[in-house]
């Protein structure tokens, strides 16, 4: 159920490197060793990651394909996210692939199940889609993930509604998934946050794209 990651900028130019990992991002926000549930894994972009830097992760996806994928040191789940009940909780509750941004009112059902699974002291780290982004110049643009390489196919914008496609290629094999996300200012992010029981602590990110939240 993951939707596609934020796609790279056209044209970016830097010297050295630019920017740390998603599982950099994450590790350097959390506690090492942390327990993660990662809801929406998809093929595992930022499972991968966070399983080398010592994490242990608890996957979930409703996609028998995508779960197919995960590496072995993983936990997998099959089943929907936005409905889950595990009965424990753990250190780190992901929202990678900008599940926060999930339209029909997708949003606030995984944050639902993220209060339900983070431990009173844990955190929250989201990925949510950046208000300017230009998708038009986006599409076609394959970006590696680590071991998986994603590009958004097409993307169209209408009245603060994205409808897209996203194509993944994992070890020679490829999936497309269709997707839909709301648009949300920052503003709309921070609302959503607070009505589900979650305290905005601050950006990981200079482009705002990834945060760091804790119940309330």
């Amino acid at each position: 159920m993951a939707l596609p990651s934020r796609p790279a900028t056209p044209g970016r130019r830097c010297s050295g490197r630019c920017a740390r990992t998603p599982g950099e991002l994450i590790h350097g926000a959390v506690p090492p060793g942390a327990t993660i549930l990662e809801l929406g894994s998809g093929p595992g972009r930022v499972t991968r990651q966070l399983l080398a830097l010592g994490h242990p992760v608890t996957a979930v996806d409703d996609s028998p394909a995508m779960i197919g994928q995960l590496p072995a040191d993983a936990e997998p789940i099959l089943a929907d996210a936005r409905r889950l009940s595990l009965g424990r909780r753990f250190d780190v509750v992901l929202l990678a692939s900008h599940l926060v941004n999930g339209a029909a009112g997708d949003g606030p059902a995984f944050l639902r199940v993220t209060r339900e699974h983070v431990l009173p002291a844990g955190a929250v780290v989201a990925e949510v889609y950046p208000p300017g982004l230009d998708w038009g110049a986006a599409v076609g643009r394959p970006r590696p993930a680590g071991e998986v390489t994603v590009t958004v196919t097409r993307a169209a914008v209408t009245d603060g509604r994205l409808d897209a496609e996203v194509r993944y290629e994992v070890d020679g094999r490829t999936w497309r998934q269709p997707f839909a996300a709301e648009r949300l200012s920052e503003e709309d992010v921070l609302s959503v946050l607070a009505a589900e029981g979650f305290r905005f602590e601050r950006w990981l990110a200079r482009e705002r794209g990834w945060l760091l939240a804790r119940p309330r």
